[in-house]
């Protein structure tokens, strides 16, 4: 039994600033399971790659994660481009695409929260979610993998119509804003959330530029984004997810919104995965609390 277990892909990932391009190794379950084992949780992930990028496998397992992997023709991988200094605005093209996920491969597979992170829709089928819901524990879903598809060889989205079937098998949902407003049609991204805790989720995580949001039981929670530099857009959503998740287990809503807002200032200030000391993510949580407790 893992605390968290996530389902998803790598992803080699190349970005593309205005000013410099870096590889990145990727992934939700990499910028996650860094969270997850830095806050002493047992962490597990079912995944397909390539052999060749087999060492994000041993970079897990030295962080104790416990890594069940299929070695795939290809691995997922991506170019994130950033035409603007506005880093929610980023095109993203698909090069290659690991195999998608089958039910034999959670069959076993045991978790108080699921995670479910994917790249684009495809990637983990309807089947594999209800095969988790029906485990009986929580199931954390971003919208991001099934919102995008792969139209000549770019990301966009059809608007997933058929979103009914799968979002009521999530407990969490994870979303962006601009991803929101792609879903509803609201800009408001309260009135978003709003509309996407209809299909059945008890909580809509969402981020934005200026902070991270958590609609629960008819209420908002928030909290804000503060970097001291802004380095690392990307696996912004993927950190926020595994340490509002993470919190979750002995926090409510309102106390992990802050945490995850902590955690996720921090990872933004550096590439790559969060590798902060948790003694950091301590002093800014409590500053953070400070501060909403004096608004």
């Amino acid at each position: 039994m893992f605390d968290i277990a996530y389902i998803g892909h790598y992803t080699k990932d190349t970005i593309v600033y205005p000013h410099a391009t870096r590889l990145q190794d990727g992934g939700a379950f990499f910028y996650g399971l860094n969270v997850v084992a830095r806050m002493g949780l047992q962490g597990a992930v079912v995944t397909n790659l390539a052999r060749a990028d087999w060492h994000v496998v041993a970079e897990l397992q030295k962080l104790g994660v416990q890594v069940f992997a299929r070695e795939s023709e290809f691995s997922t991988c991506l170019r994130l481009i950033y035409p603007t200094a506005n880093l929610d605005e980023r095109v993203i093209e698909l090069t290659s695409q690991a195999d998608p996920f089958s039910v034999d491969q959670v069959a076993a597979l045991q978790a108080r929260v699921f995670i479910v992170g994917a790249s684009l829709r495809g990637e983990v089928p309807t089947t594999v979610v209800e095969a988790l819901a029906a485990k009986g524990a929580l199931v954390a879903l971003d919208v991001q993998g099934f919102l995008r598809i792969a139209h000549n060889g770019t990301l966009t989205t059809d608007g997933w119509r058929d979103r009914a079937a799968v979002l009521r098998q999530v407990t969490i949902l994870k979303t962006d804003a601009v991803e929101a407003e792609a879903l509803t049609g609201e800009a408001d991204r309260y009135a978003a959330a709003r509309q996407l805790a209809a299909y059945g989720p008890r909580e809509i995580l969402l981020t934005h530029n200026g902070g991270v949001l958590v609609y629960h039981d008819g209420v908002f929670d928030e909290a804000p984004l503060v970097p001291q530099a802004l380095r690392g857009r990307s696996g912004r959503g993927d950190t926020c997810t595994a340490s509002y998740v993470s919190r979750r287990l002995v926090a409510p809503p309102s106390d992990a919104v802050v945490w995850a807002a902590a955690v996720t200032s921090l990872k933004l200030e550096a590439e790559g995965p969060f590798r902060r000391d948790m003694a950091e993510v301590e002093t800014l949580y409590q500053r953070l609390k400070r501060t909403a407790q004096n608004a």
